[in-house]
Parts: C-alpha cells; structure tokens; sequence
C-alpha cells in the first residue's frame, strides 16, 4: 500500500542532439509504465488465483517482461499485492506533523480519518470486495498488513516524540502511539469486515463514519491535550 510519485519531465534541449539517449522524462515515463503494467498483471493473476499459487514467473509471463524485471521493481511478492506502503506507513505521522496551531494530535487524527471515509481512501481500507478477500485469504499478505501496522505505528511513535520534545521509547509518546495505532487497526479491520459481508463502499463509509467519532472519543479523556501544536 507506495504510490510512485509523479516525475517532472526535463525541459527540451535547444539544437539537434548529437546521442542517443532518451531524455530522462521519457525514460521514468517508461519506467512507470512498466511498474504499473506489471502491478496490474499481479493484482488480476492474485484475485484470480491466489496469492500463495500465483508465481513471479506466471506473473512476468503475463506482463511479457523477464522475471528479473519484475524482482527489479517488487523485491518481494508482497510488494506486487501491497503497493501503497509508503503513504499507509507515512499517513498517521504526516497527521500529526501538519496538524493546526493549537490542535492536538488526536483532534488532527480523528478529522484526518473522517476525512479519508469520506473520500473512501484505499489508505484507511476501501479496497474493494476482491482486492479485500484476496488479502483476507492470504496468510502471508495478513501478516505482511499487520507488519506495515506496526511500521505505521512505529512512525507515529517518532512523530509524536517530536511533537512532544520526547523520544521515541519514552513511555508516554509509546502509548499514546500504540492507543492511536489500535483505534486505526481497529477501523481499517472494521472497513475490510464491512466490505466482505457485501456492503458497498457508501454505505461503509456511513457506518465507518459514525463508529470512528465513537472510537475516537475513547481516547478523548486521556489523550485530548496531548501534543497541541
């Protein structure tokens, strides 16, 4: 669960070129083609088949590029099925870095979160009913999302010690991070059950919306003036 960023194209040089090489726009132009051909191959042979019996060499097959290239992209199988890591990672730390001027990092947390349902944002768990059992019905793939948990959490950890002028392992910033990664694991889970009973992503966000503002509101007497901006 990265998203590549967009790359800026160079500008044209003046006068003929004398070589031939591609101008470097056009070769991440290229680049990025291929990593979302690739991508995409993966994602509809893993909803079809599986992810534990799909291979990287049924996956390269179908992308018509060699296995190496495919290891070039993903380092591992995961990667191909999860590839918004970056942003999931990075999402709750952002939160609380760019929170408002006197707004608290549960306050920043809670409207961040009721801003993704409303957009029902792959990032907080709207995945679709196929992309969602592909996951659910992989060992691997549900212990590779709670390790990104964990990532996310370690990173709100970091965030919170330099919101708060603490550290990272201090006992406050630690909880408070594992209290904040609890009620987010508990909502994503929530929005993947939803999805897989049938419900559709409207009516998901209107039962996600109403059950996170009580989720939140847990915290609220331990955690309300927690790290004000």
């Amino acid at each position: 669960m990265g998203i590549d960023s967009e790359a800026r194209a160079s500008a044209p040089e003046s006068g003929p070129r004398t070589d031939h090489t591609e101008p470097v726009g056009l070769r991440e132009s290229k680049k990025r083609e291929t990593r979302q051909l690739i991508s995409d191959h993966a994602t509809r042979l893993f909803i079809e088949q599986g992810f534990e019996r799909t291979t990287i060499a049924e996956i390269a097959a179908a992308a018509r590029v060699a296995k190496k290239t495919v290891t070039n992209y993903f380092p591992r199988k995961e990667d191909l099925a999860l590839d918004h890591q970056e942003d999931f990672i990075a999402s709750l730390a952002d939160t609380v870095a760019s929170r408002d001027s006197g707004e608290s990092a549960l306050s920043a947390l809670c409207r961040a979160f009721e801003t993704a349902v409303a957009a029902q944002d792959p990032v907080c768990g709207f995945a679709g009913p196929e992309f969602s059992r592909m996951i659910a019905d992989s060992p691997t793939l549900s212990v590779c999302l709670r390790g990104l948990h964990d990532q996310r959490e370690e990173a709100l950890a970091d965030a919170l010690a330099e919101a708060t002028g603490s550290t990272p392992d201090d006992i406050t910033t630690r909880t408070a991070a594992t209290l904040f990664g609890a009620v987010h694991r508990t909502l994503f889970r929530r929005i993947q059950d939803l999805t897989l009973t049938g419900r559709t992503n409207p009516e998901i966000a209107g039962i996600v919306a109403e059950e996170a503002a009580r989720a939140f509101d847990v915290l609220e007497p331990a955690l309300a003036d927690y790290a004000v901006a």
